[in-house]
């Protein structure tokens, strides 16, 4: 249904407007469903999590698999975090193009002396803050938004400084509406976005030609294991591995170590034709059928 990104520096309130807009949307007319994700979601500690720049890309990894996994047309996702790279947000948005739905991005307009007041607040109160030398490294970093970006549009501001930030906010008003609207060919200004023949393609070649051929051979290599143990490793013809495939014929004992070379190698090969031709097989049957047939030809004479 929609993708809701919240972007600001480090305390500026994203989470209290993530919570406000989450809460503003389950008391709207279509009750859509509602999830917010963040660090706190996955028991992550803020300091730790932006360490240095390997423990930032990794958490950023976490995020977008986990919004990617989550995207659908039937509920809405809010991202809570920084989002302070204009790149991870272009990465946001290219997700939520792929799966046809809404985007935008509520930005937390604050000051930086004002976000250094507030975390030293919450350090006081014993809550969590950042640490000076972290919080500095990502307030020199922040890239504000900019409307006139795709991924940063349409952009719904608040002042959490200068007006409390509460379900009334105009911003969160205005971020419902565009979020709820219901779309028709007269519909201008709520923009779903459609994903283009590149994505839809990437996202059905990963999700399942890859998963079917690497399940298939698997499988595969499990019959041809247990065959050549019942005929106590000599040689093995007629290896059914499903009615309708050809059957298997091996003339002398392989092992597993080599069996997993050669699927190693058949996933590769498959893997390089389908960049100049057809696409690899994406059911399971087809994989299997394959694999068979170049099995026959490097270790027998099917």
């Amino acid at each position: 249904m929609a993708l809701v990104v919240i972007c600001g520096q480090p305390c500026s309130g994203k989470s209290t407007a993530a919570v406000c807009l989450a809460e503003a949307l389950k008391d709207a007319e279509s009750k859509p469903a509602v999830r917010v994700i963040n660090e706190t979601s996955f028991h992550l500690d803020r300091n730790e999590s932006y360490a240095d720049m390997v423990a930032e890309k990794n958490l950023r990894g976490v995020l977008r698999s986990e919004v990617d996994r989550s995207l659908s047309k039937d509920n809405i996702i809010v991202v809570d975090s920084l989002n302070s790279i204009k790149g991870y947000r272009y990465e946001l948005w290219c997700l939520a193009r792929a799966a046809g739905i809404r985007y935008c991005v509520l930005y937390c307009e604050v000051e930086e002396t004002e976000c250094r007041k507030w975390n030293e607040e919450r350090r006081e109160k014993e809550e969590p803050a950042y640490d000076d030398k972290i919080f500095e490294d990502l307030v020199r970093r922040f890239e504000k938004p900019d409307r006139r970006n795709r991924w940063d549009s349409p952009l719904f501001e608040l002042w959490p400084a200068r007006d409390c930030i509460e379900k009334s906010s105009v911003a969160i008003v205005d971020a419902i509406s565009y979020l709820t609207k219901k779309v028709d060919s007269k519909t201008m200004d709520v923009k779903v976005l459609q994903p283009t023949i590149a994505t839809q393609n990437a996202r059905f070649s990963e999700a399942n030609s890859l998963y079917e051929m690497d399940r298939a051979t698997q499988e595969v290599i499990n019959v041809i294991v247990a065959a050549q143990s019942q005929a106590f490793g000599g040689p093995v013809n007629g290896i059914s591995v499903s009615p309708g495939l050809p059957t298997i014929n091996i003339t002398r004992s392989v092992g597993l170590p080599e069996l997993r070379r050669l699927r190693r190698t058949f996933v590769k090969l498959t893997g390089q034709s389908s960049l100049s031709g057809p696409p690899p097989p994406s059911d399971a049957e087809s994989a299997k059928r394959m694999f068979v047939d170049y099995l026959n030809r490097e270790l027998g004479t099917g």
